[in-house]
């Protein structure tokens, strides 16, 4: 990086599997410029769109500097400039007073993954409501039900580092935009194709990476779990299968071949939209290619059957043995190999148990909008939102905002910006952004372990979420030694792991090189998983289940509830937008204008009369969205999308797509079903 200044290290904190390595220019205490890591071996010197621009976030006119209180009605946006102090004081007398009048369950923290480090993440905060006996969130929204399906399969949330997929001859992008949500994959994919490897994507909306694949399989929403079971079928069929590996490594098959037997071609094609040959060709394809890599992503999973769909899908790489392959196999998350000493972290053992005797109850953050409206005993009387803009998020966002406007619920909100969730707070808090403090960093989609010293004073008077549940704790009264730690000391702890996979690695080490693989395997050797077995089961084999497997089309599909389609026939997709990260660019006009679209095949827009950039109505009985329509053909007829999620106080309307989502949850891990989803769309305006 040439220029004046001096160059710091910092690691990306958004809610992304590549959590990139970044050189910062800091000229006079000024960021100046952003740039990736060219010796990190994922990163490699590349940042994407979303991240090269972070420095107008940071040193944005919009950004929250001071804390602020509420003096308007809730909703509003009207706040007032207090202190510190008055604004600790305040939220600590409500916490006492919620707790003492109803007791601490009445108390709900709201936060997920706004930062991936750690500590700011899943630290201070987690001991901080552990000890004043909250409510405890079950952090469902993005991907338990992969997570649960995923762990059923293997055991481990383990899969083929991203290094390796330059060895594939044949990849298989599974709901997976990889453009668009892990760029940081595409180069070593492209160095595959160099070589003579295939690339298919499998995706309702055929994204930039479905425009960039060998073929794209437009398949029906939530219908994933009967394709593999097509795809296992011709494997059995045909004798495709790896006899030798499945003898040594599995028991069980013999289920997964009976579950199969019934899921002929001819039988998914009508089930998932994708023609029998191609069913047949991509099972061939798949088996008989080697190395063969699997790039699943969470898409899938939000449906009513997406745990079970996982946990099928990644069964295919054991039937075929591409697990002994470098260059083979799947690859979901890597999360789990990072075998951090949580507990020293969190500190669970300071949870305090209820007026009933047990411990906290536990609440699924994807039925927010129930939560605040339906449930008592007691009722939530106070919300501590952080890391998380739930009102923009949210499925069943109508019933969300009924609950935010209660006039007897205190909310806190700690934030970079006034978001739409910030409009409903109390207190309003200014949150740090990750240039601006210390944490520790795993990846979801790599084995590097980071760490992030601050590399920018933080602006104004914005503290990180660590500082300010210090601040709270002290406030509160608690005593305990824990809440006085400084952050190296809470890594220290969380370094301090029996597991072969983190050893040597430590705070100095981590000081000195800034990120470190984990100990997976020799140096210069890939890390192969369950090339030899190694699954997460007592004898180490894969317990191959057939149990379970059946596909029932979800209630809102083209194959589901037959009152509801007749009045909601089009399929929502509400899928990811490229140059944003959930809502956490929500400010950028160029996100508002992108999400504010809504794709519509131009076999559907002709009966309904509408025609290319048309303002039009998108309904269901949840509640509506408006946006301007884009004629494409990118995506299978039944089927609109409207790229998530736009922040609705931008929209006329004050509604987003998840105006239109339900908070019906997936068959295993309490997720939600943001992509079944049946609605109406209208012409309303040019």
């Amino acid at each position: 990086m040439t220029g004046g200044g001096e160059v710091r290290h910092s690691v990306c904190a958004l809610d992304c599997p590549d959590c990139c390595s970044i050189l910062v220019r800091v000229e006079n205490g000024r960021a100046t410029k952003l740039r990736g890591n060219p010796l990190h071996p994922i990163t490699r010197g590349f940042l994407c769109a979303k991240v090269t621009r972070y420095l107008e976030r940071v040193y944005h006119p919009d950004r929250l500097l001071y804390p602020q209180k509420r003096v308007g009605a809730k909703g509003q946006g009207r706040f007032v400039r207090i202190s510190w102090d008055e604004a600790l004081d305040i939220v600590t007398e409500n916490l006492h007073r919620v707790a003492a009048q109803y007791g601490p369950e009445a108390i709900l923290p709201y936060s997920y993954a706004g930062t991936m480090g750690l500590l700011n993440g899943a630290g201070m905060d987690r001991r901080f409501f552990h000890r004043l006996g909250a409510s405890r969130l079950d952090r469902t929204i993005c991907a338990a039900a992969g997570t649960a399906g995923l762990t059923q399969a293997l055991g481990f949330r383990y899969g083929t580092e991203p290094e390796q997929f330059r060895h594939s001859k044949f990849i298989l992008a599974w709901g997976a935009n990889i453009l668009g949500t892990n760029p940081h994959l595409w180069p070593f994919i492209q160095e595959a194709r160099r070589n003579g490897a295939k690339f298919y994507a499998i995706d309702p909306v055929k994204n930039r990476t479905g425009e960039l694949a060998d073929r794209w399989f437009g398949i029906y929403p939530g219908s994933d779990l009967a394709l593999a079971l097509g795809l296992m079928h011709v494997i059995f069929r045909d004798g495709l299968e790896d006899r030798d590996y499945l003898e040594r490594h599995t028991k069980g098959v013999h289920t997964l071949r009976d579950k199969s037997a019934s899921y002929t071609p001819q039988r998914v094609a009508a089930l998932t939209g994708i023609p029998a040959e191609d069913i047949e060709s991509l099972a061939h394809e798949y088996a008989q290619c080697r190395p063969a890599a699997i790039r699943l992503n969470y898409g899938l999973q939000r449906s009513e059957r997406g745990a079970t769909a996982v946990r099928a899908i990644a069964y295919l790489p054991v039937l075929t043995g591409s697990w002994k392959d470098v260059g083979g196999g799947l690859l979901l998350s890597t999360s789990q190999a990072f075998h951090f000493n949580r507990t020293a972290l969190e500190m669970p053992e300071l949870q305090q148990k209820s007026p009933l005797g047990r411990a906290a109850r536990i609440l699924n953050m994807s039925e927010l909008g129930r939560l605040l409206t339906e449930v008592s005993d007691p009722p939530v009387y106070a919300l501590f939102v952080y890391n998380s803009n739930p009102l923009a998020v949210a499925p069943h966002q109508n019933k969300v905002r009924q609950g935010l406007a209660r006039e007897d619920l205190f909310t806190v909100v700690l934030e970079q910006f006034q978001t739409d969730t910030a409009d409903y707070a109390d207190i309003l808090l200014p949150a740090t952004t990750f240039l601006e403090h210390t944490d520790l960093y795993l990846a979801y989609g790599h084995y590097y372990l980071q760490l992030a010293r601050a590399v920018l004073d933080p602006p104004g008077e914005a503290k990180s979420n660590v500082e300010v549940f210090r601040l709270l704790a002290r406030r509160m009264g608690f005593q305990e030694p824990c809440f006085e730690e400084s952050e190296e000391q809470m890594i220290r702890a969380l370094l301090a792991s029996e597991h072969p996979f983190l050893a040597g690695i430590t705070w100095e080490r981590l000081e000195r090189e800034s990120f470190v693989r984990l100990n997976l395997a020799p140096p210069g050797q890939a890390f192969q998983p369950f090339a030899s077995g190694g699954y997460g089961s007592p004898d180490g084999r894969c317990e191959l289940q057939g149990e379970g497997l059946d596909y029932v089309p979800p209630v809102e599909s083209r194959f589901g509830d037959e009152q509801l389609r007749s009045r909601y026939p089009l399929e929502l997709i509400s899928s990811k937008n490229d140059n944003s990260m959930n809502s956490t660019f929500g400010h950028r006009d160029s996100v508002d204008q992108e999400t504010a679209q809504v794709w519509i095949h131009v076999a559907d827009a002709a009966p309904r009369g509408v025609q290319e950039a048309d303002l039009v109505r998108v309904f269901n009985d949840r509640g509506e969205c408006f946006g301007r329509a884009r004629l494409t053909e990118n995506l299978i007829p039944g089927v609109i999308r409207i790229p998530s999620v736009r922040w609705g106080k931008r929209s006329p309307q004050q509604q987003n797509v998840n105006a239109l989502t339900s908070d019906r949850l997936t068959d295993f891990g309490g997720g939600p079903t943001f992509y079944n989803c049946l609605v109406q769309v209208e012409r309303c305006g040019d």
